[in-house]
């Protein structure tokens, strides 16, 4: 009954915290069954906790095909492999250990098939960098994680939506510690992986990139600090010579609040909140998380774990429901874009 959805991508599903509104938004997502004409879903996780989540909710008119593995998925409705078996302990609305547990579970279950080429793509559900810290999971964030088991030296974490796609230099680390990590090296790793991913994730020929400066105004010619001058007008400039469309540094207040980010197709932040906070202020609930840069393909919503809404029936599941279409899309992009570097002939047609 697969081979008919050999077309479709395999979308791979993480739980999150359980006791979250990770199952909630999921469970919501799939409930509009015109999902299935796009790919073919596998949650790794637990029929019983879902259905727990599902009672919760009062949700009744969706049903799960319980799958061995990705290979046997049934394209036409939702799949679960199971990440475990036992019986799990739920507090909803709490950060349990057991939540950072299973979410672990979770997670490892769908990372190994997503490496061996099993699913396509992952969307995970939001997790708590906290209580899911352990021995096998000793990382600031999914980004981090997946990055060991991808194999990759550097990544690009990318705020995407229909207004902006905003990435950062520096992501999961305290601000004290920012200064220190903003290099010409760094900017221009960043400048050079999001030019490669407008390209070939989103289908961009020639992307335009801004990047921000770190200090107020940009540095004020000196006046508030010479990063600009002295860090980040040279990776500009390098990254320029490599042939890639980019320009700044921006101050980030007046180029965010006169709305220039809408001249650009990419936007280089110098640190999490610079990027985060317009991000998620032009499009919260409806932008999505992208790693960029990595051979696999990954995205999320743009929210967390949500405990205080978590169970109530609150939860928006815009973000995630746009992280699944959005990680089919740079898929689709991918799989065109290798097809276009094969023939040359066909980058020119692009560029018409």
């Amino acid at each position: 009954m697969q081979t008919e959805g050999k077309h479709l991508t395999k979308v791979g599903i993480s739980l999150g915290d359980i006791n979250g509104i990770g199952i909630e938004v999921i469970l919501k997502s799939l409930m509009d069954n015109r999902i299935y004409e796009l790919c073919t879903v596998i949650i790794y996780g637990s029929n019983k906790t879902i259905n727990y989540h599902r009672k919760a909710l009062n949700i009744s008119n969706l049903t799960f095909h319980r799958a061995i593995s990705a290979k046997e998925a049934n394209t036409k409705t939702g799949n679960i492999i199971s990440a475990w078996s036992e019986e799990v302990n739920m507090n909803i609305g709490e950060a349990t250990a057991e939540g950072g547990q299973y979410a672990l579970k979770s997670i490892e279950a769908a990372t190994a098939d997503l490496v061996a080429g099993e699913i396509d793509v992952l969307v995970t559900a939001p997790i708590n960098k906290d209580n899911i810290q352990s021995e096998e999971f000793n990382f600031p964030g999914h980004t981090e994680y997946l990055m060991a088991k991808d194999g990759a030296e550097d990544s690009l974490m990318f705020m995407v939506s229909d207004v902006a796609r905003i990435g950062v230099v520096t992501g999961h680390i305290p601000l004290k510690e920012v200064a220190a990590k903003i290099t010409t090296e760094s900017i221009l790793k960043k400048i050079t992986l999001m030019n490669k991913s407008l390209m070939e994730d989103f289908g961009i020929v020639k992307p335009k990139l801004a990047v921000m400066g770190l200090n107020p105004h940009a540095g004020d010619n000196g006046l508030l600090g010479d990063e600009e001058e002295k860090i980040i007008t040279p990776a500009i400039t390098q990254a320029k010579n490599r042939g890639i469309l980019a320009f700044g540094p921006f101050p980030a207040d007046g180029f965010f609040g006169a709305g220039a980010f809408k001249n650009f197709d990419g936007i280089l932040a110098m640190y999490h909140d610079q990027g985060l906070i317009p991000a998620k202020t032009l499009s919260f609930g409806g932008g999505i998380n992208f790693t960029a840069g990595l051979k696999i393909i990954r995205t999320s919503p743009d929210h967390g774990t949500g405990y205080d809404i978590a169970g109530q029936d609150k939860a928006d599941e815009s973000s995630f429901r746009n992280a699944i279409y959005k990680a089919i899309e740079i898929h689709k992009n991918r799989a065109r874009y290798e097809e276009m570097t094969a023939d040359p002939l066909q980058i020119s047609k692009g560029r018409n």
